[in-house]
């Protein structure tokens, strides 16, 4: 007997259908494709069908006595959210940062000093396994309850080989163990130990020769990241460890000009990143390289909030042809947001977006960044079963109404995981 599930009697499906091939791109980047009074067929975990209440209920009569059924009367639909920029293993917070921020330091002269990153690491290192799953299990459960049905977790609070595998083996447990679905990215080029700064050349070696090979032949990782920014690492030796990486099949992303122009964008394009992040200070020529190159801008507007900092110009990255997806960039130094949503209100308030971009950018773009559009990030035919539903009476009053959890229930491969704003306890572990 089949498992079916029939979601029907939405004021709007919002299906962002089409863009499964390639990311959407400029006017293509308003294209949600909504059907009103929307009705999507979910069976074995999987999407069999979408469309108008009547013909879903006509052409799938047979189906429709013994399914289970949602009423989203008054409601809307949409695919999942996807949240492709995350550090979401990692211990301990970094409150006393932000107080001192507020009295006039700066991000940079923090970690510079032995904060920062370097607070993180000190905290994840020290964190057992247990300790750390139990934290960003945590976590993993207020994505899910805020909508997000499939996030990206970066290692990089570890520094050594044992604490970077420690991070991802944690990583992939999650993954078996959570609803949530769990994309790794191995991030050992997140700063350079300070023990190590007065000799950054010699860290550079121990990741290319010594990290990289260890996660891949564990296969703990999909994605290689790096830092590319002036105190952290150069351009040059960014290269050469997402080159590395590369030649052990783990494909190119990079945390690129986000503190100052500093060539991050264009070095994206050149290596063939999936996406290069940040980009608050981007140059004029990375953008057009990226556009170009179809190189994603993931953007993360709220750590320019919470630094304080100018936003990245999404207006113009997505007008000259650069796929832009949004994610929370969720750490505990500079973007400690586990709200989706938030991130969409300040897309639209802060960076001249508009709410049909946020809706792309959050779902087809942002699976797209990590690999997954195949899957996961629009309402089709065969993708997996991932929705959720928020009640409000249209799609504009997500990005209208801030600070909010509008999620009423999320479905994760056609079981409902969140039921009236509760986790539902039978499907966690």
């Amino acid at each position: 007997m089949t498992n079916t599930l029939i979601i029907s009697n939405a004021t709007q499906l919002i299906t962002v259908s089409g863009h499964t091939e390639q990311p959407a791109k400029r006017d293509a980047m308003n294209a949600l494709n909504v059907i009103e009074n929307g009705t999507v067929v979910i069976q074995d975990g999987k999407i069999l069908d979408v469309g108008t209440d009547e013909a879903m209920q006509e052409k799938h009569k047979s189906l429709w006595a013994d399914a289970k059924h949602i009423d989203a009367t008054g409601k809307i639909v949409t695919p999942g959210l996807v949240d492709p920029h995350t550090h979401l293993v990692h211990a301990g917070t970094r409150e006393n940062e932000y107080a001192m921020r507020l009295k006039g330091k700066s991000y940079m002269e923090i970690m510079n000093a032995g904060g920062g990153i370097h607070a993180t690491t000190r905290a994840t290192q020290k964190a057992s396994f247990d300790e750390l799953y139990e934290q960003s299990k945590r976590r993993m459960d207020t994505f899910l309850l805020n909508g997000v049905t499939t996030l990206e977790a970066k290692s990089g609070y570890g520094l050594t080989v044992e604490d970077e595998l420690k991070q991802l083996e944690v990583a992939k447990k999650l993954n078996e163990d959570h609803p949530l679905d769990l994309v790794s990215t191995f991030m050992g080029a997140h700063a350079v130990p300070v023990d190590q700064k007065d000799d950054p050349e010699k860290f550079v070696e121990y990741v290319i020769n010594d990290m990289i090979p260890e996660v891949a032949e564990k296969k703990l990782a999909v994605f290689n990241d790096v830092f590319c920014e002036r105190g952290v690492f150069t351009p040059d030796q960014s290269r050469r460890i997402l080159n590395a990486g590369k030649d052990y099949g783990l494909v190119p992303k990079i945390h690129a000009d986000e503190i100052e122009p500093y060539g991050g964008a264009e070095l994206a394009a050149e290596v063939g990143a999936i996406s290069a992040d940040h980009l608050l200070k981007a140059s004029d020529e990375g953008i057009k390289q990226m556009a170009e190159n179809n190189v994603i801008g993931v953007l993360l507007p709220g750590t320019a909030f919470f630094l304080m900092a100018e936003f990245a110009e999404a207006r113009k990255m997505i007008d000259q042809g650069v796929p832009v997806a949004l994610s929370t960039d969720a750490n505990p130094g500079s973007s400690p947001t586990l709200s989706l949503q938030f991130i969409m209100n300040l897309g639209c308030l802060n960076m001249g977006m508009t709410p049909e971009e946020v809706l792309v950018a959050t779902t087809i773009n942002a699976a797209h960044a990590i690999g997954q559009a195949d899957s996961i990030g629009s309402l089709e035919k065969g993708k997996h079963g991932d929705v959720t539903i928020f009640d409000v009476p249209n799609y504009l009053t997500l990005s209208y109404q801030y600070g909010m959890n509008h999620v009423d229930t999320v479905i994760k491969k056609g079981v409902p995981v969140v039921k009236g704003t509760q986790l539902q306890n039978k499907v966690m572990v």
